[in-house]
Parts: structure tokens; sequence; C-alpha cells
């Protein structure tokens, strides 16, 4: 997963290596999710391999270094969990939705709307139903005639 401009300074100067050696020397190339990501697993372990094709989503694997408490300073081995890219976003997707809302807040107040309404405040109307049609009147072969305009005529 790509670092954010704003969060490089959180990460450790040898993170590249830090990374490489969880993904790679101590996993093996193959994701270490155990269940961590709320799936359940076949053989208790994803079975994602690093550039091979995902047996769920059908993508190439890339191989990620997540951070099971989201805290980018803290690289403790038994933080570090290798993780293919389904596994690191699940693990991450309470986090990513309090990261999501604090951006379209900080994008929404950039731009000077700042009297937004919570959800709460907000109440989805549906549009009113049409009337239905009335059924179209049945014709006849008899009933119908052919016009030929000027252009048309022979």
């Amino acid at each position: 997963m790509p670092i954010r401009p704003e969060n490089l300074h959180r990460y450790p100067r040898d993170w590249p290596q830090v990374s490489a050696r969880i993904r790679f020397e101590r996993a093996g190339g193959r994701c270490e999710c155990e269940g961590q990501c709320g799936l359940a697993h076949p053989g208790d372990r994803c079975p994602a391999v690093h550039e091979e094709t995902h047996p769920g989503t059908g993508s190439v694997v890339c191989l990620t270094t997540a951070h099971l408490n989201h805290t980018p300073e803290d690289v403790r081995d038994e933080n570090l969990l290798a993780a293919c890219q389904l596994c690191h976003l699940r693990i991450d997707h309470g986090h990513h939705q309090v990261t999501r809302a604090l951006t379209l807040d900080a994008r929404t107040a950039a731009t000077g709307q700042l009297g937004i309404l919570d959800d709460a405040d907000l109440v989805r109307t549906e549009p009113p139903t049409p009337p239905p049609r009335p059924p179209a009147p049945r014709t006849t072969p008899a009933d119908r005639q052919l016009t030929l305009t000027d252009q048309e005529a022979p």
C-alpha cells in the first residue's frame, strides 16, 4: 500500500528493508493473515502468494506489510503482518473509514463549505411514483393506414 506523503515522516528510514524482511524472509512471500481480516481462510492461512494470481480476487498479488495497531512508528515484528491487498484492506477498513471522513471534512473546509449537516440530520426522500399509464388502444391491420410523403412516393 502506498504511503501517503503526509505520513512519510512516521515511518523509520529503514522501512523498505523492514517491510521486505517481514514479507519475504518471515512470510516466505505468502500472506500471513490467519483471519485477522475477518475472512475464514482454507487451512487457517490466506493462500495468496506474491506476484501470483489471488485465488479469491483473480488479481495479481502484491504483498504488503500491515501495521496491526495502525501505528507506522511501531515496527515491532508482532505488530507487522505480511498481507495481500484484500486482507490488508479488510484489516485497515475501520481505520480507512475514519481517514476518509477526515479527508472529506478537510476538503470541504478548504472550499469554504463549513455548514455541513451530519448524516443524522439528512432524511432521504424518494421521488413520487408516477401514475400508471393507461394501456395503448389495440389496433387491427385494417385500422392502420400507410401514408407516403412526397419524397417516398414512386
